[in-house]
């Protein structure tokens, strides 16, 4: 089961990566030569219009080969010019190349969608399990048991709300209604800056209250509105989460042996997949919004890399040279190869310890 849904899994992403290329450059009225399912040796193929459609041996991912894609290369003279991926506009070339990460945000939000469609809204509610000593919610004469309604006069259902207020709070006196029991009081309580450490490890400055979560989960009905709503900001908040571990490590402040590779990703996949679909899905959404930002890397191969050649190109008004631009490729090449070597050395080295 695990294998399985780590084929599905990785092998879905990037064949949506690649349909993201496909339907783009198809709609621009690009040529595309070949559009395939897996890669490998081919176990059965047929040709519609221009385009082979092949079903290939290994399950994982895909690939488009696009008509004069690459400009140094000798494309068939029966192809038309028109055709031709390097002879269109920069615009057009730019917006297939861009299709890619496109496809895999949309996928990611339409996996939250279904999620909070079909599951409601979880998260952690609103119930005090612990008050620590001489804390404001302590002086307060907040206890344990008591569940928050609101703050400030608005209602919240979830913990992470609360935590928002707190966190807005800028040392004002925040007023909490709270359930006790069958008693409701209302309370105020000035959030005072405290160190805690983030989920980097670093230990910073913030506004607290001195009060630990109970394990109670509440769950809330979405309509399709609202869940799609919300699976926009889900899938944005996976975009902001790796743009910052990416400043973090440049920053030194996450090391780079917690990096991990494919191994890494794959052992979530088996661990999700065993744990049931809820959790897979909700995995498979993070991995393709995160899919879709690493290949928005300015780096040359990715197809960040490409959007900065064509945006020159733009500037200049002319294209970048083919010496100049194999150099970059290169450079590209040995940056992901490094980073490779890197991640999977992490995991080997996770799984023998």
């Amino acid at each position: 089961m695990g294998a399985i849904a780590v084929l599905l899994v990785l092998g879905g992403l990037i064949f949506f990566h690649e349909l993201g290329h496909f339907l783009m450059a198809r709609s621009l009225g690009i040529g595309v030569k070949a559009f395939a399912l897996g890669f490998g040796p081919r176990l059965f193929s047929f040709t519609w219009g221009m385009t082979e459609y092949r079903l290939c041996a290994v399950p994982l991912g895909g690939y488009v080969m696009l008509a004069g894609e690459s400009p140094d290369r000798d494309e068939d003279p029966a192809i038309p010019t028109g055709l031709l991926f390097s002879a269109r506009p920069v615009w057009q070339r730019m917006a297939v190349v861009a299709a890619g990460p496109v496809a895999n945000f949309l996928l990611a939000w339409g996996l939250y969608w279904a999620l909070f469609a079909s599951q409601g809204q979880m998260g952690l509610a609103p119930v005090i399990e612990q008050v620590l000593p001489d804390s404001p919610a302590a002086q307060a004469g907040i206890a344990p048991g008591d569940t928050v309604l609101s703050v400030d006069g608005r209602s919240i259902i979830f913990w992470e709300e609360l935590t928002e207020k707190v966190q807005h709070s800028q040392g004002r006196t925040l007023v909490l209604e709270l359930k006790r029991g069958a008693e409701r009081l209302s309370v105020g309580v000035t959030p005072q800056m405290s160190l805690r450490q983030n989920i980097f490890g670093e230990t910073v400055s913030a506004p607290m209250m001195g009060i630990v979560a109970a394990k109670e989960i509440v769950s809330v009905e979405l309509d399709g509105a609202q869940s799609l709503k919300l699976a926009g900001k889900e899938t944005w908040h996976a975009i902001v989460n790796m743009v910052t571990a990416l400043v973090k490590m440049i920053e030194r402040v996450i090391p780079a042996d917690s990096i991990g590779g494919p191994i890494l990703i794959a052992q979530l996949i088996s661990r999700e997949a065993q744990s049931g679909m809820v959790g897979l899905l909700a995995l498979s959404a993070a991995l393709s919004a995160n899919l879709g930002f690493v290949n928005l890397l300015p780096i040359p191969v990715l197809d960040g890399g490409h959007l900065v050649f064509f945006s020159l190109e733009a500037v200049t008004r002319k294209p970048l040279s083919l010496r100049a631009r194999a150099m970059a490729i290169r450079v590209g090449i040995a940056m992901l190869a490094a980073l490779m070597l890197l991640a999977t050395y992490n995991d080997l080295r996770r799984l023998l310890q």
